[in-house]
């Protein structure tokens, strides 16, 4: 079993809800990542729904999660013919963390009425790409292999951009193939974009996250690319798409977070 099958595994207690054990292997800055928070979130609603193609998952992080046991409440609000619609939370010590709305369907359409006004993001190969996050208290990345684009990654060395983008590759570690848990995953596993032109001075906590699935990706490696337009208000958006390696769009997202001067 791979690692991240391991660390969303859950215990039902009947009646929608789950015991978990929220993993430090994917913490950010010693704290849980949200993605995988989200992760965790989505193996819960489709654990409880008899419809398993996760199609929208909006999660508004109440408080901050640590590494441990948890509950996942899951109650579904509503079903139609195509879709089915639950919220789920994710509790620590009686406490709610984490709330999800996640849209459920029969799974993926039959592509027919695909069409594409944007492509996926042009790369530098990953042999030419810069290795982030290997620093102590970000265990993500000792799982996730993520590669940025040098064109984006000057910040990494003091050398800051006009544009908030960052542009890069990432995959497994241990080469688990993706599928809509970890595509969750991979949508909070970039830094924060606004690095790009502010360095990383800066706490960028998640707010609020969506995440819309659209095809499950056939390449081991994902191309990603995440804009941060507008920072005011101490808030900021980081709008992302993910790409398999054959051009295919495999999940777009958008994030909220606030902006926090250290």
């Amino acid at each position: 079993m791979h690692i991240f099958d391991k660390d969303i595994q859950l215990r039902s207690d009947g009646a929608g809800r789950f015991q978990a054990t929220v993993s430090d292997r994917w913490s950010i800055n010693a704290t849980p990542d949200g993605g995988y928070l989200m992760a965790l979130l989505a193996r819960a609603a489709l654990e409880a729904s008899p419809k398993q193609g996760l199609s929208i998952l909006t999660a508004n992080f109440i408080a901050r999660s640590q590494p441990g046991p948890a509950l996942l409440v899951a109650g579904r609000m509503g079903a139609s013919r195509h879709f089915d619609r639950w919220q789920v939370s994710l509790f620590q010590e009686g406490v709610e963390k984490t709330r999800a709305l996640v849209t459920l369907s029969n799974g993926p359409a039959n592509g027919r009425d695909t069409r594409y006004e944007k492509s996926a993001p042009t790369l530098a190969p990953p042999e030419e790409c810069i290795q982030f996050g290997q620093m102590p208290g970000y265990t993500l990345f000792d799982n996730m292999d993520v590669l940025l684009d040098p064109e984006c990654a000057g910040w990494t060395n003091g050398k800051l951009g006009e544009r908030a983008e960052l542009r890069g590759w990432i995959k497994f570690k241990d080469d688990r193939p993706f599928d809509a848990p970890a595509l969750v995953l991979v949508a909070d596993a970039f830094p924060p974009p606004i690095f790009a032109t502010q360095g990383m001075v800066a706490w960028v906590p998640t707010l609020e996250m969506s995440v819309n699935l659209r095809n499950r990706p056939h390449t081991r490696r994902l191309k990603c690319v995440f804009r941060t337009r507008f920072l005011n208000g101490s808030m900021l958006e980081s709008d992302g798409e993910i790409w398999d390696e054959r051009g295919e769009l495999a999940a777009i997202s958008r994030q909220v977070a606030q902006y926090r001067k250290t």
